[in-house]
């Protein structure tokens, strides 16, 4: 079984991160949305909350499973047989950041990381976004799945 595991904070879960995953569907035989806990990050929405809304967003899709970790991601991949780590890449900066990072994971683990380009359409969103756009009182439904509710 190929298995992949598509780690983020999601905070929240944006059409960005939608695309990735709904594209992932047809590479591996299952995605487990991991939602990292980072100690010194500030989240906006609790951990509940975010697990809720991707879960909802991919409600009836059989290849997609949401769980939660903290730790080393290759150590979560180890303890679930994933095979890949999928990430998704909107610029050249983000590839320079994830580069390191799988190259890092690859020598440490021999897991491999799958890149997907986010669709021109999306490449512009992130989470940071959202938030700020909430933040002002915007309206942040266009960047997000309907399942994000304030």
């Amino acid at each position: 079984m190929r298995r992949a595991i598509f780690p983020g904070s999601f905070d929240p879960i944006t059409l960005g991160h939608y695309d990735i995953i709904e594209r992932g569907i047809h590479l591996f035989d299952e995605i487990i949305i991991a939602i990292g806990s980072n100690a010194e990050k500030k989240y906006m929405f609790s951990e509940k909350q975010r697990k809720s809304f991707i879960e909802k967003a991919f409600k009836g899709e059989k290849k997609v499973k949401v769980d939660t970790y903290s730790g080393l991601t290759i150590d979560y991949c180890q303890k679930v047989n994933a095979q890949f780590i999928l990430r998704g890449l909107r610029n050249p900066a983000d590839f320079e950041f994830e580069k390191a990072i799988a190259h890092t994971n690859r020598k440490l683990s021999g897991i491999e990381t799958v890149f997907l380009l986010t669709s021109s359409g999306k490449s512009y969103i992130s989470s940071s976004i959202v938030r700020d756009v909430i933040r002002n009182g915007g309206d942040y439904t266009s960047l997000v799945p309907d399942t994000v509710k304030i």
